[in-house]
């Protein structure tokens, strides 16, 4: 395939046929489990399904990989309890007074979910439902509330603690402590960099962010 090594080239087919099996409908895990299966035989032959089970208790019994499913399970317990939602919503009301509040609002949680769960998924879904339908109401530029949630969503992936820094430390083979050290400033430097952004588009043009009528603030305290 393109004059390229046998490994690289099905290492090439490998990814084609695993968004192939995500576009044609199939499950992500099925997806990846028959991907893997497949070209681990077409690369491995049978001696593959003998070294499959070696691989499978290795990773078992790797504890540093038992903090995913925990962190999982976090954001799926904020996401329900309805945390997230009223962490939100306090937050928009207490920055609603500003142009852009909401938006700025939505990075400050963004960052706190990120530092609470390390999930980009749960961080994304959370906000979008609840802020989305809010900075509509508000009048907030589309463009600008889809650019806020997918941005602050992503902080997952670098703010302490992170699903993803705890997988690239096993696979390097380097301290999940040292890439937690390392991440912690350029996060916080992201988030700040996001409220400023978002403050001085909010100044500028003010018809992108208006702030919250000041009534409905009063009528929030007052309760």
């Amino acid at each position: 395939m393109f004059g390229l090594p046998w490994d690289q080239t099905l290492g090439a087919l490998m990814f084609a046929g695993m968004i192939a099996f995500l576009f044609f409908g199939f499950p992500v895990a099925f997806s990846l489990t028959f991907t893997g299966l497949l070209f681990g035989f077409i690369g491995f032959g049978l001696p593959f399904f003998d070294l499959l089970p070696l691989r499978i208790w290795g990773t078992m019994t790797n504890f540093t990989l038992l903090a995913v499913p925990l962190f999982v399970f976090m954001g799926v317990a904020l996401e329900k309890s309805g945390l997230a939602d009223e962490l939100l919503e306090t937050m928009a009301l207490l920055f609603g007074r500003l142009r852009g509040g909401i938006a700025i609002s939505v990075v400050v949680v963004g960052a706190i979910l990120a530092a609470s769960t390390g999930i980009v998924g749960a961080s994304v879904i959370t906000m979008g439902l609840v802020s989305l339908p809010t900075m509509l109401k508000r009048g907030y530029d589309k463009r600008l509330i889809c650019g806020t949630i997918c941005a602050s969503g992503t902080l997952g992936q670098i703010i302490p603690p992170s699903v993803i820094l705890v997988l690239l430390g096993d696979i390097m083979g380097v301290s999940v402590g040292d890439l937690y050290i390392g991440a912690f400033i350029p996060g916080f430097i992201l988030v700040t960099l996001y409220i400023v952004y978002i403050f001085i588009l909010a100044q500028w043009k003010p018809h992108l962010a208006p702030p919250i009528p000041k009534a409905e603030i009063a009528a929030f305290q007052a309760q």
